[in-house]
């Protein structure tokens, strides 16, 4: 097999939870292009459309499933849909995720008026959103002994930023369930089932454009700190996410399992000077 073989996905068939979000319409783009069968979960029909559409302009086979991750029941349903269309699962890529606004802390609030429910229901969409598919869709792949887990982390994991307890908490937790669940499988399923993550840095999107700048366009005083700690001085995009994507999914990452790999221009790795 020649390296660019290894890179390819043709046609493995990839599941893409929260394919319907800001990261997932890059991880549809790349899997698409890559040669994969595209199955997208999400809870909005309409934007499930979109997703199915993108992939088939770009050749893929795809479908779309209504489902939600945080109920047991509905993933099982899910995989039966995917199972009848496609047969199989090779690649899971949980991006699900996100933060909720009542979990965030605000930089005049007392840390302990923290709205502690809001930051279980973080913990809970982060960790959970991604354990129970994980262990249900998983299983497809476990059992076949061979294809691709990847699980979403975040900078949070690693250098805890201030103000998202829930969300530091629950990527924390990825990173533990990413390292245990490449363990456990490649001890009872053999070497050819992986399980790694992805912790992206800090990407401009429309979905936070109002977030990270100011309305004249410059950045807001929070985007700047990350650009200023960031080697590269500059926020990223998604897209700069696919190839990482893509490369842990394929065959060309063949002896990487456990890690958690970072896509941040540098931020993790510098300590400022």
């Amino acid at each position: 097999m020649s390296i660019l073989d290894k890179f390819s996905l043709k046609d493995k068939v990839i599941v893409i939870t929260g394919g319907t979000g800001i990261l997932g319409k890059s991880f549809v783009r790349a899997v698409a292009e890559a040669g994969a069968k595209v199955c997208i979960i999400g809870r909005s029909q309409e934007k499930i459309d979109e997703r199915v559409e993108q992939a088939k302009s770009l050749g893929a086979e795809a479908i779309g499933v209504i489902a939600d991750v945080m109920n047991e029941q509905s993933v099982h349903e899910a995989k039966e849909s995917i199972l009848k269309a496609f047969g199989t699962i090779d690649g899971l890529i949980n991006a699900v995720g996100g933060n909720i606004p009542g979990a965030t802390i605000g930089d005049d609030q007392n840390i302990f008026d923290n709205k502690i429910q809001d930051t279980i229901k973080a913990i809970e969409l982060n960790l959970y959103g991604t354990i129970i598919p994980t262990m249900i869709l998983g299983q497809v792949i476990a059992e076949k002994g061979i294809g691709a887990i990847i699980n979403i982390s975040s900078l949070a994991a690693s250098r805890p930023l201030t103000r998202v307890l829930g969300y530091t908490v629950a990527k924390h937790g990825i990173d533990g369930f990413t390292k245990w669940m490449s363990t456990e499988l490649a001890l009872r399923y053999g070497d050819k089932v992986r399980v790694n993550a992805i912790a992206p840095g800090v990407f401009l999107t429309e979905q936070n454009r109002a977030l990270l700048t100011n309305p004249d366009g410059t950045y807001s005083p929070r985007a700047q700190k990350f650009i200023n700690g960031t080697p590269y001085q500059r926020l990223g995009d998604p897209s700069e996410l696919e190839g990482t994507l893509v490369y842990l999914l394929s065959e060309a990452s063949a002896f990487v399992s456990g890690e958690t790999v970072f896509v941040d221009g540098g931020f993790n790795s510098w300590c400022g000077v």
